[in-house]
């Protein structure tokens, strides 16, 4: 199990990777419009740190950020030292996740069960 200091770490990582993915340029982030990240888990040492990346738009796309977000890793790990305080940053791993896409999924099925069951039904009755 975590530590206390790691999982609060994580929170902080994630936090302030979700808040730098407007400043990134690369095209391949476009910005992080439809992209989130999902979670982060911290090694108890700190050394180390995953860092889950979902989108709205597939699977694809989150493949394609996570090459972006690799590309950056330096100016993200900077960042982090920088807000945290932190002597050394933890190496950043990212991965691609499919949880956004399969929420969303999700979603919708949940919707249509929901209208199939308030259509009233041809003979009048309920």
């Amino acid at each position: 199990m975590a530590s206390f200091k790691a999982g609060r770490m994580s929170e902080d990582i994630r936090r302030i990777i979700s808040g730098k993915m407007r400043d990134l340029k690369d095209p391949r982030i476009n910005g992080g419009e439809m992209l989130t990240v999902v979670r982060c888990e911290v090694a108890s040492d700190g050394s180390f740190c995953k860092v889950y990346i979902s989108s709205l738009e597939g699977f694809d796309k989150a493949k394609q950020a996570v090459k972006g977000f690799e590309s950056a890793s330096g100016f993200l790990k900077r960042e982090i030292s920088n807000v945290l305080g932190l002597r050394k940053a933890p190496d950043l791993k990212f991965v691609a996740d499919d949880s956004a896409e399969y929420s969303a999924r999700i979603f919708e099925k949940l919707k249509n069960i929901k209208t199939t069951e308030e259509e009233p039904t041809e003979d009048g009755e309920e």
